[in-house]
């Protein structure tokens, strides 16, 4: 095993790993200020280190020393301590892997070596999903069962009620999708994605399958327990259901499972149906094809969205009032330096390689990253409508999430997977 094979095995494990945790951080932010902005209300602005906010996320970082120094207690009526903790490291760690088999690039071509971007590269592709995401449920029951709390119990309970509700129409959707890639393959599914239907459509999941994305979204959110599907945790009936015993640290991994698993869902919807790291209309082979022409243009359209943000930056950080020596006025002046910094590293970046590395493994290097940075952009706008789903929609029943598993969700899946074999069968 080469140098170069030992570094991008490590690359592809820590993008795994170290992405879908930064996500948390942004996750949260991002739950946050959407709740205040869906409300009308400011949302997290007063924490701050020196006067700087960063918008609210210096509150995350308190948030998480409050947690890391909360006493840790363990209920003395518990008497299966050793589930008791191994519940909340279940349901992140089971969140956690689930991302390991997404690919977040194609396949990239180095000092004539191929490097399946994946933290795991492996063939089963969904499959591994598929295995992995379940026990992440169990996670839930083994908190509730363990906790020896009524409260806990039923969230538990509702969890395994959960279950039975959408795990069958998420299959049976994937059934209808796989006969369209004709591979569990995730890799190439992206990679099929990358096609044009009738020469102009991209030939994305959700043009190949309108009905599949809808009951496979609505199952991804019962999936990850978000609201309208966060029955193990009713705040309202069971006061946090499945976790109400835990605390500091064990009550953290729960929190940051719960964001793992809203991340990497949001990815796994957009490889499946959202065409992943694809960019429309620009496919690999494009892409390289056109390097130049295409660093060109991102080199143009940097300072662009660079002054657009600026504005945007301006517009969100200043005071609703007059305020004399205004905290903000200073605050805003770094962020805008801050991020010009940015551009202009990055125009340099581009000018370089225009002048110096154009061509051969540099161009497939460029393209790699500009498909991780798309990847990542529909994931994060995925994200964007958990949350936008979250503050619109009132909670359901468990009693509602059966009938709409069982009686909505499982007919149209069948019905999906029967009009989906006659287009096949049909026409190749």
């Amino acid at each position: 095993m080469s140098a170069l094979d030992i570094i991008m095995i490590l690359l592809r494990i820590a993008f795994g790993v170290l992405v879908p945790l930064s996500f948390v951080a942004v996750l949260v932010w991002m739950e946050r200020r959407g709740a205040a902005y869906f409300q009308d209300r400011s949302g997290p602005n007063r924490c701050n280190i020196m006067g700087f906010r960063a918008g609210g996320l210096v509150q995350n970082l308190a948030d998480a020393i409050k947690l890391v120094f909360k006493e840790d207690v363990v209920p003395g009526h518990i008497r299966h301590k050793f589930y008791f903790i191994l519940a909340p490291m279940l349901v992140f760690i089971t969140a956690l892997l689930c991302f390991a088999v997404i690919p977040f690039a194609d396949v990239l071509l180095v000092g004539g070596s191929s490097y399946i971007m994946q933290a795991i590269p492996t063939d089963i592709g969904i499959l591994w999903f598929l295995a992995i995401v379940g026990f992440g449920v169990y996670g839930i029951i083994l908190a509730g069962w363990s906790s020896h709390n009524k409260y806990g119990v039923l969230g538990g309970l509702r969890a395994a009620a959960q279950v039975i509700s959408y795990e069958i129409p998420m299959g049976l959707a994937l059934v209808s999708l796989l006969a369209v890639y004709g591979t569990v393959n995730l890799t190439e599914m992206a990679q099929y994605q990358g096609q044009l239907l009738f020469g102009f459509i991209p030939m994305w999941g959700v043009v190949l399958q309108p009905l599949g994305v809808i009951i496979f979204i609505v199952a991804a959110f019962a999936e990850t327990n978000r609201t309208p599907f966060d029955l193990a945790e009713g705040e309202s009936e069971i006061v946090a259901g499945f976790h109400v015993e835990y605390s500091s640290m064990k009550f953290a991994l729960f929190f940051m499972g719960e964001y793992v698993a809203m991340f990497v869902s949001s990815a796994l919807i957009v490889t499946l149906y959202f065409g992943s790291y694809q960019i429309p209309w620009l496919a690999t082979d494009t892409l390289l094809a056109y390097a130049r022409p295409v660093t060109v243009l991102l080199m143009i359209g940097l300072p662009v969205i660079g002054y657009f943000f600026g504005q945007w930056i301006k517009k969100n950080n200043s005071s609703h009032y007059r305020r004399e020596h205004d905290p903000r006025i200073r605050e805003t002046k770094v962020y805008i330096a801050l991020l010009w910094s940015l551009v202009v590293l990055l125009e340099v970046i581009c000018l370089g390689y225009l002048l110096f590395a154009a061509g051969g493994g540099a161009d497939r290097i460029l393209v790699a990253l500009l498909q991780i940075g798309t990847f990542l952009l529909k994931t994060f706008l995925m994200c964007f409508v958990y949350v936008w789903v979250r503050w619109t929609l009132p909670r359901f029943r468990y009693d509602q999430l059966q009938k709409i598993g069982w009686e909505k969700l499982l007919p149209l899946s069948l019905l999906n997977i029967f009009i989906t074999s006659a287009v096949i069968v049909a026409f190749g």
